[in-house]
């Protein structure tokens, strides 16, 4: 009887112990995305690219020779949800870096968490300006800001489109204020008149009242700040009234997605967006993730997947590069980044008035024959732009 207790008693603390080493070997990382809520297209499409960085990156040993377990977490969208999803991933779950969000106001509220708490916050998607003008030491932004989205764009506007004036329309959310205010000072700096500038609340059905603004106006350019929903029901009531202009672009966000083409459908045509990355951009492992991303859910992915993508390689990187997993190493260990991902290059710079910011090209997607195609700049094109574009009564 004694030797079978014994026997028990080994066996249960052998048990402890492969427990104790199977926790050791998982490295588990919670992500607050919108699963629900109006922005839940863009939550998905960022899981769905963590998940298959993850996937890949298990395959060849993990972090640290740690299997990688994510957790996402719904924040509905929601700036409070958001918060309150990050304080316990800090607090309770002792994570020592966090990252994700979709939109500019979560990605601003997990922000101000992270400094709050001393613990590292990778931006993977937010744009507004601020988030990386607070003077934050443990906030760094992968991807270009609202005043950085346009380049590309305004380089096409001067050399292919050359307006004279512009209307802009846009949400009422930090993104869409920042991005509207962007392209105000853009405009103005580059000669354009601004003569519509027009904010609708999230969610509106009903654009025909500001729309009548903008076809009286009559203008050269109409550059819109949505995101998808909203994007596709302007274009289908801008093509609804027959206001014609010589482009119609979107400041990336619900422009770039293939739910803009489904949802807007024929009159998607022809607008313009400006964007981040496209499948098309020759950065390694770039079009190896989109043709997997795109076999597995039938569709290419946009420029948030991309992002995503990239952001688990990025905090894969930093991981295995710090000194400890405590929170100044891994700060220490993001300054330092200086490395070419899929979305493209990543090197976190303090100028311009902006910390921790990574600053890069940015591109110009144009919807032909019913998909994006790479327009601007020229070495990144997939095809040839269309323009001057038809008047509405023109086309077939």
């Amino acid at each position: 009887m004694k030797r079978f207790s014994g026997i028990v008693v080994c066996i249960f603390v052998l048990g402890l112990f492969t427990s104790h080493l199977l926790a050791q070997d998982v490295l588990k990382l919670g992500i607050p995305l919108p699963l629900t809520g109006t922005n839940a297209k863009f939550g998905e499409i960022e899981k769905k690219s963590y998940e298959i960085a993850m996937e890949e990156i298990n395959a060849k040993g993990g972090i640290k020779g740690k299997r990688v377990e994510l957790e996402f977490e719904d924040s509905q969208g929601k700036p409070e949800i958001s918060r309150s999803i990050v304080e316990r991933l800090i607090d309770v779950k002792k994570q020592p870096v966090i990252f994700g969000e979709y939109s500019s106001s979560s990605s601003k509220a997990v922000a101000a968490v992270a400094e709050e708490r001393k613990v590292p916050y990778l931006v993977v998607t937010g744009a507004t300006d601020d988030i990386t003008q607070q003077k934050y030491k443990y906030v760094f932004r992968m991807n270009p800001t609202n005043a950085y989205y346009a380049t590309g764009f305004m380089s096409f506007l001067k050399e292919v489109v050359k307006p004279k004036t512009i209307a802009i329309l846009y949400e009422s959310s930090d993104f869409g204020t920042s991005g509207a205010e962007d392209m105000v000072k853009q405009a103005q700096k580059a000669g354009m008149k601004v003569l519509v500038k027009e904010q609708y609340e999230k969610g509106a059905v009903d654009f025909k009242p500001i729309l009548s603004k903008v076809k009286a106006a009559r203008p050269d350019v109409i550059y819109m700040v949505s995101y998808v929903m909203d994007a596709a029901l302007l274009m289908r009531q801008i093509k609804e009234l027959r206001i014609d202009a010589n482009l119609y672009a979107g400041g990336a966000a619900g422009f770039a997605i293939p739910e803009f083409i489904q949802n807007a459908k024929e009159a998607s045509d022809l607008v313009v967006t400006a964007t981040l990355w496209s499948p098309q951009v020759a950065y390694p492992g770039a079009r190896e993730y989109a043709e997997k991303y795109k076999k597995l859910f039938k569709n290419y992915p946009s420029y948030h997947g991309a992002e995503a993508y990239s952001a688990l390689y990025l905090i894969k990187d930093v991981l295995e590069r710090a000194k400890s997993w405590k929170s100044d190493d891994i700060r220490t260990a993001f300054k330092a980044t200086n490395m070419m991902t899929a979305f493209g290059p990543v090197k976190f710079e303090d100028k311009e008035g902006y910390t921790n910011q990574n600053f890069m090209d940015t591109l110009v997607m144009q919807v032909i024959s019913g998909k994006h195609e790479t327009i601007w700049p020229a070495k990144y094109a997939s095809t040839k732009y269309v323009y001057p574009i038809p008047k509405w009564r023109d086309r077939k």
